[in-house]
């Protein structure tokens, strides 16, 4: 793990790096070079996180919990990373609004996703206070 997360750092380092000497010529290219790194990393944090999701699964199916709420916490994770790194991304780009835009979206989604589960809390208070 720690050889991961090293690797991880050096790689996110050239990319800066890297950036940085390409936006003294092409400010395109060194958005592309921050993006590829983004992808890059992205995919590693993806195929890193099956254990993770595996032993989440294997606890939530040791209560009485439903599944979905599962899923929903992990469409949160998700959203919550996708809005901030292109929310970072906007912003090493000069692009302040658009920033801004991508974080209002993803606090919109995460509002939509938590419905079902306003939905059963409000049930499970009415049906306590009944």
């Amino acid at each position: 793990m720690i050889a991961d997360a090293g690797s991880t750092a050096a790689l996110c380092i050239i990319g800066a790096v890297t950036a940085v000497l390409l936006k003294q010529y092409c400010r395109e290219q060194a958005l592309f070079s921050s993006l590829a790194v983004c992808a890059i990393v992205t995919a590693a944090v993806l195929y890193g996180m099956t254990p993770v999701i595996d032993k989440l699964e294997f606890l939530f199916e040791q209560t009485s919990l439903d599944g979905s709420y599962l899923k929903i916490l992990l469409k949160a994770i998700g959203i919550c990373y996708i809005t901030g790194i292109a929310g970072d991304i906007c912003r090493d780009s000069g692009e302040q609004a658009l920033a801004s835009a991508a974080e209002l979206w993803g606090r919109v989604s995460l509002l939509v996703l938590a419905l079902p589960l306003i939905d059963s809390l409000l049930s499970l208070i009415t049906g306590v206070l009944s």
